[in-house]
This record gives C-alpha cells, sequence and structure tokens, in this order.
C-alpha cells in the first residue's frame, strides 16, 4: 500500500472523529445546561476519574501513554465549553470588571514608593522611569517592602523579579507567597555594573569587592579574572558603593551604578563589567488594592496544584484550549511541604478578552489555591 493510500484512511478516520468532537461537544452543552438548571458545579473530579480509569481500560496497553494525553486535552475543552455557555463568572471576574472600570485612565504621577536598598539603587532608577516625582522610602529588605504596601505606609513599592542574564530574584518569589498585593505594571531597565573604588586607588589594589549577590552572578566573568579578591555579597550595589566609600580601607572596591561615582564620591576602575551588553532586570510595581490602567495586557497569578499525575498539564491545557500564550512558568518549594511547588505564572493576553476573564472564573476551582496578582502593561 502507498503513502497515498494510508493517508487517504487518515483523512476519512479524521472526517469521523470530527463529527464524534461535534457530537461530543453538543452533549457537553446540554450537560452545562442541565448543570447550571441545577446549581451544580462544572467541575466533577469523580466522574473525571472514572473517565481516565475507563478510557486507559479501553486503551491497548502500548496506547495508554498517547490516550492520556488526548482525552485530558478533550476534557478540558469541554469544561471550557461549559465555562463559555453558562458565563462562567465569580467573585474573581467580577473584582476585574470593577477595577477596569473604576481604576483612573492614568497612571499616577506622583506617588510615595517603597524601595529596598538605598540611593542610587537600581530600584531607585526603575521608580524614576514609571514616576514623574516619586517619594521614596527606603528599606532595608524586600519583605520590608512588600509589608509597607500591606500596612498603608507607602502605596507602590518596586522590586526586582529577574534578570536577563542571572535570571529570577528568587527571594522575591518566595515572599510573594507571604504577602497579599498586586502588580499594577513592570519596566525593564538596562543594568550597567561598574568597579568602584575610592579615588587614586588602582586596580591592583583591590584585595576585597562587595555587591548584591545578582550583581555578582552577572559579573562573574570579570570576576573570575581577578587574583586573590574575595568577594563579598551585601543587600543591595548602592551599599555596597556607600560601604566602600565609608571604610578605612583603600583596597575595598563595590560593583555598583555609575550615578554612585557622584553620589558616594567613588572612582571608576572598570566600566561595564557585565557578562554580557545586553543586561536588563525586570522590576515590577505594587500596591495593596486591585489597580488596572488602560493597556494592560499581562497577567500574573501563582497557585498550587494538586500533587499528583498530569495535575500541571491539565492547567496547561486550559490555556492551550483558550489560545493564551504563556510568557513565563517560574515554580517555587513550598516551604512545608516536601517536594510540592508553587507555581507562577505570566500570561501574554488582553485583561479585556473575554478568554482571559473565563480563564479566571476557571482557575480557582481548579487549583488547591489560586491568587491573582494583578494585569498591567509592561514599559521600558
Amino acid at each position: 500500500m502507498s503513502t497515498t493510500e494510508y493517508r487517504k484512511q487518515i483523512d476519512e478516520i479524521d472526517a469521523e472523529l470530527v463529527k464524534l468532537f461535534a457530537r461530543r461537544m453538543e452533549v457537553s452543552a446540554e450537560i452545562a445546561r442541565y448543570k447550571q438548571q441545577n446549581n451544580l458545579p462544572i467541575t466533577d473530579l469523580s466522574r473525571e476519574k472514572e473517565k481516565y480509569t475507563a478510557v486507559l481500560n479501553q486503551t491497548p496497553p502500548e496506547l495508554q501513554d498517547y490516550s492520556y494525553p488526548l482525552f485530558s486535552l478533550l476534557i478540558e475543552l469541554s469544561k471550557s465549553y461549559q465555562h463559555r455557555l453558562t458565563d462562567g463568572r465569580g467573585p474573581l471576574t467580577d473584582a476585574i470588571t470593577d477595577a477596569i472600570e473604576n481604576t483612573p485612565r492614568l497612571f499616577p504621577e506622583y506617588a510615595t514608593v517603597a524601595c529596598q536598598g538605598i540611593e542610587g539603587a537600581n530600584s531607585q532608577f526603575a521608580c524614576d522611569k514609571l514616576f514623574k516625582n516619586a517619594n521614596i522610602l527606603y528599606f532595608s529588605s524586600f519583605d520590608a517592602v512588600f509589608a509597607s504596601i500591606e500596612k498603608g505606609l507607602c502605596r507602590y513599592g518596586v522590586v526586582p523579579v529577574e534578570n536577563s542574564s542571572a535570571g529570577s530574584v528568587n527571594k522575591v518569589y518566595d515572599l510573594m507567597m507571604q504577602h497579599k498585593f498586586y502588580i499594577v505594571r513592570s519596566i525593564r531597565i538596562k543594568i550597567e555594573h561598574n568597579l568602584l573604588a575610592k579615588p587614586g586607588v588602582k586596580l591592583e589594589e583591590i584585595k576585597e569587592i562587595y555587591s548584591h549577590e545578582q550583581a555578582i552572578s552577572q559579573c562573574s566573568k570579570f570576576l573570575s579574572g581577578l587574583k586573590n579578591v574575595k568577594v563579598v555579597p551585601c543587600e543591595n550595589t548602592a551599599v555596597a558603593a556607600r560601604m566602600v566609600a565609608t571604610s578605612d580601607r583603600r583596597d575595598v572596591a563595590a560593583l555598583a551604578s555609575r550615578p554612585c561615582i557622584r553620589l558616594y564620591g567613588l572612582n571608576c576602575l572598570a566600566d561595564g563589567v557585565q557578562n554580557v551588553d545586553n543586561n536588563y532586570t525586570r522590576f515590577i510595581c505594587i500596591t495593596k488594592e486591585l489597580e488596572i490602567y488602560p493597556g494592560a495586557n499581562r497577567t500574573s497569578m501563582m497557585l498550587t496544584l494538586p500533587h499528583e499525575q498530569g495535575s500541571l498539564y491539565k492547567l496547561l491545557s486550559k490555556l492551550y484550549a483558550l489560545g493564551i500564550n504563556l510568557n513565563k512558568l517560574e515554580s517555587r518549594p513550598l516551604p512545608d511541604k516536601s517536594f510540592e511547588f508553587m507555581f507562577y505564572f505570566d500570561l501574554d493576553t488582553p485583561v479585556y478578552s473575554q478568554k482571559l476573564l473565563q480563564l479566571m472564573g476557571e482557575l480557582p476551582g481548579a487549583c488547591e489555591s489560586f491568587a491573582y496578582l494583578g494585569s498591567y502593561s509592561e514599559v521600558f
């Protein structure tokens, strides 16, 4: 038999599959109407388990690894269709709709903003880009920034979440599990690290270098080329610059930004020492109450899933079924559970999309825990 004849058979089978799929979705629609009339939830986990067991029992052993994902996707498509037919709205979708309607049309130019570090920190530069005139309050830790938002001390906070070369800022992601907040905007800042020391000091005199652990990671190639130099992490690049400026020693230096030269009276021994020139850090602007400004085309959320086979696949199937693009997926271990994780998602879709509202209506009931972190736009 030729390839053409085999393909003809495949086409005939696919035509039957399309008819059966349409019929299946019609029955799903009838089930959705019945559930709505009788106040029954769309998701029925016991029925799903029964279905998966039946499918596997009916499938030849050599094809069971393929039938499970196929029917998993079919079930997710059916539930998505049922949610669409029954509106699928809930408290979260209502809150998102209210925030869209009640948030001012323009992002504020003036605000009190919390940043980690001191003057000259990269968080300050991100803040200056986001706000025309910000009253910045500096805190010693990222935890304190989140706490200042929760307590109402500052309206906004600016924290880094990832770097293009060093990856995610894990401390910030871990703090997201502990605090209540919403993201209202994000921004990418080009980061340049420079080796700064006291005036008159030469590079060969340096025995110790201070900086933030992320900056140290981003400058690893330069640092590996230095002989007999100790690298000491500290809480912030600007703090490192201040430590050098106030130290009694002449053999210390800091990896910090160029504005720290003027701020702390230092000299640049080597500029642009980061591993790559295209070095960007992404910062998020957080607040206590949900605000959604016009143009919001990115949504963040965090959730935990049942510790069972295929749970993440089922969630990703929902995104695929709705045609929603996933920008970022990050996982962090839950501190009080073994080998279980909190997942962070960044979705690339306008907040005005009915598909996103449908997803937000579905997810809370499909996860062990779910937190909507906000919809916002990213600026450069």
